[in-house]
């Protein structure tokens, strides 16, 4: 059987399917110590697609010959599948997902430690979980099977939510049943095929059900249990050993994992304490990636944390993408911890251009670049330059990488000022080199729902464009049209402020092309000017093929935010305002992902990323020098708005003590940060957004704080 990561590398590479063994994965440690991460069974890997950092392949391919009707969809019916994250059997229905070690519990807000990511948590601190449930097939058990990367002192499993004396308590405590099985090696079934490895399976059979209030009943459908399973690790190589997990709600009778809510005061004994129930549909803005509200007050992890669904073969290459995104491909070090040591297979891969020097540099906690002070070097942004007549600037290439590993880079660029009118702001640039004849500036845009977005059908997106205005609404998006970096097969443009690339690997390896000069087997030429000598790597790929598979799938798996305010009215009003200035004609609100996407918990999922992904004109306000493809200087993307509640909080991080952190907001919209408030980004709007500006600006205030209201509710 083909393994998804054959699947997905014959995309990218155009080269024959190989098994998963085919790509060996180095020892990824960090330290002189051997590698005891065996778990390989979660790196069958794989799709063609993400956005990373706005960049494009092969800037200077002349589309102008192109038509939308020569599109060829990145999946179909030879993609290779991963195997389903819920599916029905005779006899159960069998729910599979992966799950991390926590430093606390879901709901302890006085320590704000649930959200964030432990020292070495990349090592040993995953476990991938089964249940087989019997109950809508006339059965009366759920069988839990659990694998854990290393034996447990205790095999905690802990179900059905109580949340008496502490937020921490469950009815069910089931460790002291639990069934042990190794050492060894097991496989996406949770079988075990060797007897060499470290991982360990435990199993235990649940009869029976409690309510809120202790009193043991049957199983039945439409139940829903709260479970946690938590990981105290016996004598673990490297880190602390005692660690907690995930609070995660499992429908009892139809499967899946589903976001949840709390309800009731936890002080309050006659309530429900705080008792998990799922989150209305509507509010689920990834389908069921999307995360649980949260209760442990960390405001600026929002945009850090697993799928719900996250299936039980991607925890592991979850966390190890993670491990690349947070590394300094020049030293080697995390920016988060020292005692992660240095990531040895990463250092020195920062070419001898760059704009910065690891992912998290520029999406700090996954989040928007923020925008930088008057003449500070603009290090987490990226600058489109070409020529006079389109093409590369001889000097610099097609980005300009402001700083190098010896002499001065290719020049660095600052804000000199800010030019304001009628209460609106735009950034003059200062170039300490020769000003491009042409450019644009885009900062570091959010990372979350990229998976999503790149399972999104062509069909779908086609069925939005109306580059010809037929319908007279004064809206005509078109779809952008990319080469793919390794087949050369025209693509839709997904990522990217103007839609360059054409999936998450794509943006990925273009993002590391250019933005860190790291070379990939996808993109392995450097970008340099006609007239530049030494200015990157000629000896083809750096980065392994294993560890851009793995960012790949962090970025892709990604969970998103939860629609909040899903009673309030002002929010309420507000979305349904939205819809009547004609905002949705562009920030489409809804549509269901593709049932083809390799990777299961993205696929048929119904998500609200308020984007139809095409190229709109957004007027000379907005507009830059520099096109982009067959995007003009003043034709961008339609920004997913999924995330906006969250971004200040994300993007600007936390103040004060550990333990009493509280959010340090830092807003800012649109490709260059020039809009500080949601209302001036709506205000900016030209083109083809001018009469939906118009309308939002002749609402009366009320009407126009509603709005706001529902925008930041996504």
């Amino acid at each position: 059987m083909t393994s998804a990561l054959g699947a997905m590398w014959m995309l990218l590479a155009g080269c024959a399917l190989q098994p998963v063994t085919a790509i060996e994965r180095p020892d990824d440690t960090g330290d002189s110590a051997p590698d005891t991460d065996t778990d390989d069974t979660d790196d069958t890997d794989d799709t063609d697609d993400t956005d990373v950092e706005d960049t494009a392949v092969a800037p200077d391919t002349d589309v102008s010959t192109w038509t939308s009707a020569d599109i060829v969809p990145l999946y179909g019916d030879a993609t290779t599948l991963e195997p389903e994250v819920w599916f029905e059997r005779g006899d159960a229905i069998v729910t599979r997902f992966a799950d991390r070690a926590r430093d606390r519990h879901a709901r302890e807000d006085e320590f704000q430690s649930y959200d964030h990511y432990l020292p070495r948590y990349w090592e040993h601190r995953t476990v991938r979980v089964q249940l087989v449930d019997t109950i809508a097939k006339g059965g009366d058990t759920i069988e839990v099977t659990f694998v854990s990367e290393w034996k447990l002192s205790i095999a905690e499993f802990r179900a059905w939510y109580r949340g008496t004396g502490s937020v921490a308590t469950y009815s069910g405590n089931y460790a002291p049943q639990v069934r042990e099985e190794g050492p060894g090696t097991f496989d996406d079934d949770l079988e075990q095929v060797s007897d060499a490895g470290a991982q360990y399976r435990y199993t235990y059979t649940i009869d029976s059900a409690y309510t809120i209030d202790g009193a043991n009943v049957p199983l039945a459908a439409g139940q829903f249990m709260e479970v946690e399973i938590s990981q105290f690790l016996d004598g673990v190589p490297s880190g602390r050993s005692n660690y907690y997990g995930t609070a995660l709600l499992y429908a009892v009778g139809t499967g899946g994992v589903v976001p949840w809510e709390a309800v009731g005061t936890f002080s309050n004994a006659a309530t429900e304490r705080e008792n998990s129930h799922p989150l209305d549909e509507a509010a689920w803005l990834g389908g069921r990636t999307t995360l649980p509200y949260n209760y442990s007050d960390e405001p600026g992890n929002a945009f850090m944390q697993m799928a719900s669904n996250l299936s039980s073969v991607n925890g592991q290459a979850f966390v190890r993408g993670r491990r690349v995104h947070h590394t300094d491909m020049a030293d080697g070090t995390h920016d988060e911890s020292d005692e992660n040591g240095i990531f040895t297979d990463l250092v020195g891969l920062v070419g001898p251009n760059s704009v910065n020097t690891s992912c998290d540099s520029c999406h700090t906690r996954n989040g928007r670049a923020p925008v930088a002070e008057v003449g500070v070097p603009l290090d987490k942004w990226v600058f489109k330059v070409a020529a006079a007549d389109g093409g590369g600037d001889p000097a610099i290439g097609h980005v300009l990488q402001p700083s190098a590993t010896t002499g001065g880079g290719e020049g660095e660029v600052s804000i000199a000022a800010w030019v304001e009118a009628d209460g609106l702001r735009s950034p003059r640039f200062a170039f300490s080199a020769d000003e491009p004849a042409l450019y644009s500036a885009r900062l570091a845009p959010a990372l979350v729902g990229m998976g999503l977005l790149e399972a999104v059908p062509e069909s779908a997106v086609l069925a939005w464009e109306d580059p010809d205005d037929t319908d007279g609404d004064g809206i005509s998006g078109r779809a952008q049209l990319v080469a793919d970096p390794a087949t050369g097969d025209v693509r839709l443009g997904r990522f990217g402020w103007k839609a360059g690339a054409s999936s998450v690997t794509h943006q990925v390896a273009g993002a590391l092309n250019t933005d860190m000069g790291v070379m990939t087997s996808l993109l392995s030429t450097p970008d340099c000017g006609a007239a530049q000598a030494g200015c990157g790597n000629d000896d083809g790929a750096e980065l392994a093929d294993a560890h851009l598979l793995d960012l790949v799938k962090y970025i892709s798996l990604l969970g998103v935010r939860a629609r909040t305010g899903m009673d309030d009215a002002d929010a309420l009003q507000g979305e349904a305002l939205f819809g009547t200035l004609g905002c949705a004609a562009c920030h489409v609100a809804e549509v269901t992902t593709t049932d083809r996407h390799p990777f299961a918990e993205l696929r048929g999922q119904v998500i609200h990323p308020y984007t139809d992904l095409l190229l709109h004109d957004m007027g000379e306000g907005l507009a830059s020098t520099l096109g982009e493809g067959r995007a003009s200087g003043a034709e961008w993307r339609t920004a997913p708005l999924w995330g906006l509640g969250a971004n200040a909080c994300v993007t600007g991080g936390t103040v004060g003590p550990a333990q009493d952190e509280t959010c340090a907001p830092d807003e800012s919209y649109l490709h260059d940060g020039r809009a500080r408030t949601l209302a001036e980004a709506i205000l900016w709007h030209g083109g083809e957004g001018e009469a939906s500006r118009a309308a939002y600006a002749a609402l009366s205030e009320a009407d126009r704080e509603a709005v706001l209201t529902f925008l930041g509710s996504l």
